[in-house]
């Protein structure tokens, strides 16, 4: 009977063993923003994803990147179920071209925050890119709405420690999301209804769309806002969440320094 031998030699088991470290480490992190712990140095900028509360309050937030068909149904929604407080994160290029659409969310008392102007991933870009998107995007909303926006969702979520940076020194607060809809992926009205009616809680941010990629969220809010309401919540903006309390915020580790952690621990 033939005997096998599987050797390591002692590159294959360090290889190995900061393969390990660096997978724990990645899984460390993931742990701990699950719990909205910040995960680096203690007072650095954080993006802000929910309000610790014991108030029944809850901040509806739409975001607009495209499109004239969606907005309007979801302000009639908005206006027919009496929720005169929501928040707006408005891309400025579509501002630019729909401006009477962003002065009917004005003039509806809405909130207004900055969606940043091209709609890309800010974490791909220079310093110096950085610092110019956010200053178009805000000199656009000023100058339409005739208040500057102190709040910023950016575009597709994505951020890096950079970008919270560059973002608080031009007094930006970053605004996430405890609870995700998904109406962008259209995945039915009872599924939206259900994720955001069953995730909520006290000082949540609900991350909605008003774009014309979603074509649910018109017939969804309805449900959800009556749902909410039976529940004893009340809607608020953002920033009226902000004042309950301290903000619980969250860091997350730069993407591209955790990949080539792992890429250099497994040798790439």
């Amino acid at each position: 009977m033939n005997s096998f031998f599987y050797v390591l030699n002692g590159r294959k088991i360090k290889r190995t063993f900061f393969v390990l470290a660096a997978a724990l480490f990645a899984i460390g992190i993931i742990y701990v923003e699950s719990d909205n712990v910040t995960v680096f140095s203690e007072g650095a900028p954080a993006a802000i994803y929910s309000v610790p509360t014991e108030k029944k309050v809850i901040a509806l937030t739409f975001d607009i990147s495209w499109g004239e068909k969606r907005t309007e149904p979801i302000l009639n929604v908005l206006k027919d179920k009496g929720v005169t407080k929501a928040t707006f994160f408005l891309s400025t290029p579509w501002s630019k071209s729909h401006p009477d659409i962003v002065n009917k969310i004005k003039t509806a008392g809405f909130e207004i925050g900055s969606h940043g102007h091209k709609h890309v991933n800010y974490s791909s870009l220079s310093d110096e890119e950085i610092k110019t998107q956010l200053m178009t995007a805000n000199s656009i909303l000023t100058d339409l709405t005739g208040k500057e926006p102190t709040l910023l969702r950016l575009p597709n979520g994505d951020f890096d420690k950079r970008v919270l940076k560059i973002a608080d020194s031009m007094n930006y607060k970053v605004i996430q999301w405890d609870t995700d809809s998904q109406d962008w992926k259209n995945i039915g009205v009872d599924n939206i209804v259900n994720r955001v009616v069953s995730s909520a809680h006290p000082g949540d941010i609900v991350l909605l769309h008003a774009s014309d990629s979603v074509k649910q969220t018109h017939q969804a809010l309805p449900i959800i806002i009556d749902e909410l309401r039976k529940q004893g919540y009340e809607f608020v903006t953002v920033s009226d969440l902000l004042s309950q309390a301290d903000t619980k915020g969250k860091e997350v580790q730069d993407q591209a320094t955790l990949q080539q952690a792992l890429e250099d621990a497994a040798g790439m």
